[in-house]
């Protein structure tokens, strides 16, 4: 995202700013520490904090990543109600410069950490490479339309129209379309639970 882009959703940057310092701050972790997890600069984290400075997919997954969450939980209160129903025009989509987007389609619920998402790559676009996430992570993936390369851990794998795969969250994992068409492919994600997870500041530790 650029810093004249906007969400479908009509999200403000400092709304998403504002949701991802609660979740810093629940997890009891200061701007140094999710800084170092997360490898985000300090200072790009202190602006997206203070919704100054739009960051892109990526770097809104890697803080996501950090914090043991999904993108979606970023963006949205988690709803309560029993049956969700996300109209299209409600559904989160996220425009990267590169010339990639990521469409959010399930709510975020509270206690569950799942994330399902449509993905379209331009021909050519390499989304670049995901952190790994906590152990007991899985994730699954469906091509929808073109080529997708999905690559493991530093293996490459080559998924066609109709194809779909299985990996574990936690590993490095990367998505690209080298071919000269459009790929769209679906990803669900489940997430594990992060190893000494904890609500609240740390002894001693700075929750600016």
């Amino acid at each position: 995202m650029r810093e004249d882009s906007t969400l479908s959703s009509g999200l403000s940057m400092a709304e998403l700013g504002a949701r991802l310092r609660a979740e810093r701050r629940t997890r009891g972790l200061a701007l140094e520490r999710l800084a170092e997890l997360s490898g985000v600069s300090r200072s790009m984290l202190s602006e997206v904090e203070r919704g100054t400075k739009t960051p892109s997919v990526l770097v809104l997954d890697h803080l996501a990543t950090a914090l043991g969450t999904s993108i979606s939980r970023l963006l949205d209160e988690p709803d309560r109600t029993e049956v969700v129903v996300l109209p299209h025009e409600r559904q989160h989509l996220l425009r990267d410069p590169s010339g990639w987007e990521r469409r959010i389609l399930s709510p975020a619920l509270p206690g569950v950490e799942f994330e399902f998402m449509r993905t379209t790559l331009n021909p050519g676009v390499d989304a670049g490479e995901f952190s790994p996430h906590p152990p007991g992570s899985r994730e699954y993936v469906a091509v929808e339309c073109g080529r997708l390369r999905l690559t493991v851990d530093g293996t490459p794998h080559i998924l066609g129209t109709g194809d779909a795969a299985y990996f574990p969250g936690d590993r490095r994992h990367a998505f690209a379309n080298d071919a000269a068409d459009v790929c769209v492919y679906y990803l669900a994600m489940e997430l594990g639970q992060p190893a000494g997870a904890h609500r609240g500041p740390r002894h001693g530790e700075s929750d600016e």
